[in-house]
């Protein structure tokens, strides 16, 4: 049987405008084992200017480990996220973040198919998937890195094409970064898809979906960016601890909220059920 450990995606200081450090060091702050940082490809004004937690991959990737290194955490993932269905901006982006990871110490990359480009089929894109999740893989197989693919966009919120996509590379590098509040504002169950997939699980975005969103978007959208904490929504914890616990891979659990008030009541909650 694996361990469920508790991390934070580092989306829950993206208003507090301060760096990643002051982020890590937050969350060790509020007990949490595990962070997931952000990183992007390039230079932008706010992250080099030390009010955004997201960090360049043309930084030296230490920079993230001495960090977690100083506070004693870990990294669950990287937050990697680049369109899938455009191989000219995510084959090389996606290639890198691999890379990036093994240098951190993060065991899993996340990512999504990304929004489509209006004027391809669904083949097509399966296509450009499957050639960006292959060339990917060959660097994640041999550094032991996970790619793990999240439900977000207009493919992987389809049970079915999830799987597809999921099994696209032919690859064991590839699993499942199984999101709870997207799935269940795309319309499905979560505890019935999880329960599905959850062998091939690598990772999980603890995302709870407040009331008042779940009546104004459930089932017109295909995601949200941060949810509440977790306890305040409509996620059953119980029951997806209930499924993955059983699970023989240890599994982080990074909570997507919007405040640090909020990472520290649902660490709270979460600890309590595990």
């Amino acid at each position: 049987m694996g361990k469920i450990a508790i991390g934070v995606n580092m989306e829950y200081v993206r208003h507090e405008d301060k760096n990643f450090e002051w982020g890590a060091a937050k969350a060790k702050e509020l007990g949490y084992e595990y962070v997931e940082p952000m990183v992007h490809w390039g230079r932008e004004l706010l992250s080099e200017a030390g009010y955004f937690h997201s960090v360049s991959m043309w930084d030296d990737p230490y920079r993230i480990r001495r960090t977690l290194e100083k506070h004693g955490i870990k990294a669950s993932a990287l937050s990697a996220h680049c369109p899938l269905c455009k191989p000219d901006a995510s084959t090389d982006y996606l290639k890198q973040a691999v890379r990036f990871a093994a240098e951190v110490g993060a065991p899993v990359v996340c990512t999504d198919e990304g929004p489509k480009q209006p004027w391809t089929t669904q083949d097509e894109d399966f296509a450009y998937m499957k050639y960006v999740l292959k060339e990917a893989s060959f660097l994640a197989e041999v550094r032991n890195v996970k790619i793990g693919i999240e439900p977000h966009q207009q493919y992987t919120v389809k049970p079915e094409l999830y799987d597809k996509i999921i099994a696209l590379a032919g690859s064991g590098a590839v699993g499942a970064n199984f999101d709870t509040g997207n799935s269940y504002l795309a319309g499905q169950d979560p505890y019935i898809w999880l329960e599905k997939i959850k062998t091939k699980l690598v990772h999980l975005h603890a995302k709870d979906i407040s009331i008042q969103q779940s009546d104004a978007e459930r089932g017109a959208v295909t995601g949200t960016p941060v949810g509440c904490a977790c306890g305040d929504g409509v996620i059953d914890w119980a029951k997806v601890i209930a499924i993955v616990k059983p699970l023989p891979q240890d599994i982080v659990f990074s909570v997507e909220c919007g405040t640090v008030e909020q990472a520290a009541r649902s660490i709270e909650h979460l600890r309590k059920l595990i």
